[in-house]
């Protein structure tokens, strides 16, 4: 069986979970036997040896596109604001993208494709109108999701309605965002088929200077975009109470996003700026190195489809508090949940865990055992179960 997949990042050029994920996917995928092409839409030096790997944009295609043919829906993506560049960039490059699988779809020969997220969508469509190759898109996260209670893009959100439509099956990350499928874009349930995800096993742990610099404090850590979605403000929040009644814990924020400098501001605001460091975006070995050195793990999402920092974390043995507004929390048993918005709630958990070693080793030993049974070798299978159906519907 051999897919054309359709993504937008993988590491180490990621921004975020998304590129992990395809990656840790396509990579269990390919020692299934699946043969996999996977396009990025620009060209960067990412090394992925078990997959043949296209850069959509490259000087050859580019040559084949006329930039009349994407102009238009940039327009209209920018919407009042044209003069907002980054708009500019992305929803050109998004269409770009799109305009450019028309040629890969002729050159390549393929069996089914599987697009990742909205970023991507457009592409995988384009190329299923040429093929006539069945479509599965792979939602990590909706637009719903990323921009809460502010309104949709609503350039994005009908991306996403109209390719889901379109789309022979769609694969959601839980039951979480299967249900906002349904519910918010109007799809009926029977072409949604949920694979959680999984995790690469842990990579060696690596000092850390942070083991050092906390020294005989406890720390309690956040790891992710520092966006709406993520609930950073309520970590800050939860954190404020906690030092109330233990001025001896620290905070660590890891991550990147477009609310970093509201949140700084917040923590300076609410008085507790020398207790909470921000470590900016962090991979492979210190990232390693800061889960090793945390004592908590707090994932306070406000919309998480998914969740994959939770699972990370328990692979280095820290006891982890989740929203329940996330999918991990559909098959995570061995840690704590709490709604986001509950930062009451969310500052005595925390407290608990830093206070009774009992309750730390109970959720640590349990998690770390269970998060080594999520695994990407796990959703690949269901992945091929999902081509298998189309593919003898197609027949």
């Amino acid at each position: 069986m051999k897919v054309l997949m359709f993504g937008w990042e993988l590491p180490p050029f990621n921004s975020g979970g998304l590129g992990v994920a395809c990656y840790g996917l396509a990579k269990a995928l390919s020692q299934k036997g699946v043969e996999i092409v996977f396009v990025l839409p620009q060209k960067t030096d990412v090394r992925m040896p078990f997959a043949k790997i296209i850069f959509a944009l490259s000087e050859e295609n580019e040559s084949l596109l006329r930039f009349s043919a994407y102009e238009q829906p940039r327009a209209r993506a920018c919407g009042k604001n044209p003069e907002n560049l980054h708009c500019f960039t992305l929803f050109n490059l998004v269409e770009k993208y799109k305009q450019a699988a028309k040629i890969i779809a002729r050159k390549e020969t393929f069996d089914l494709i599987h697009a990742h997220d909205w970023l991507a969508f457009p592409a995988g469509l384009e190329a299923k109108k040429i093929s006539k190759k069945p479509l599965v898109v792979h939602v990590h996260a909706t637009e719903l999701d990323r921009v809460g209670n502010q309104g949709p893009n609503q350039y994005v959100w009908d991306i996403e309605k109209n390719v889901m439509e379109k789309a022979d099956r769609i694969i959601a990350v839980s039951n979480f965002t299967k249900n906002k499928i349904v519910n918010d874009y109007g799809i009926g349930p029977e072409k949604i088929r949920v694979v959680h995800n999984g995790i690469e096993p842990a990579e060696p742990q690596s000092a850390s200077e942070l083991l050092g610099a906390k020294g005989k404090n406890k720390m309690v850590l956040f790891v992710g975009r520092i966006t709406l979605q993520k609930g950073p403000d309520y970590f800050l929040t939860a954190a404020k109470k906690i030092l109330e009644k233990n001025p001896e814990v620290i905070f660590v924020m890891a991550g990147s996003g477009d609310m970093e400098k509201q949140v700084i501001e917040k923590a300076v605001e609410l008085g507790i700026a020398k207790k909470v460091f921000f470590a900016g975006f962090l991979r492979g070995g210190d990232l390693a190195g800061t889960f090793r050195a945390a004592d908590v793990f707090v994932m306070p999402s406000v919309s998480e489809p998914f969740g994959i920092a939770p699972l990370e974390a328990l692979q280095y043995g820290v006891p982890v508090i989740i929203s329940r507004q996330s999918g991990v929390s559909e098959i995570l048993s061995h840690c704590l949940k709490v709604d986001f918005w509950d930062t009451d709630q969310m500052a005595n958990q925390i407290l608990a865990c830093l206070k009774y070693p009992a309750l730390h080793q109970t959720l640590r030993a349990n998690g770390e055992t269970e998060a080594r049974g999520i695994t990407w070798n796990n959703s690949a299978e269901e992945c091929i179960n999902v081509y298998n159906e189309i593919l003898s519907t197609k027949i």
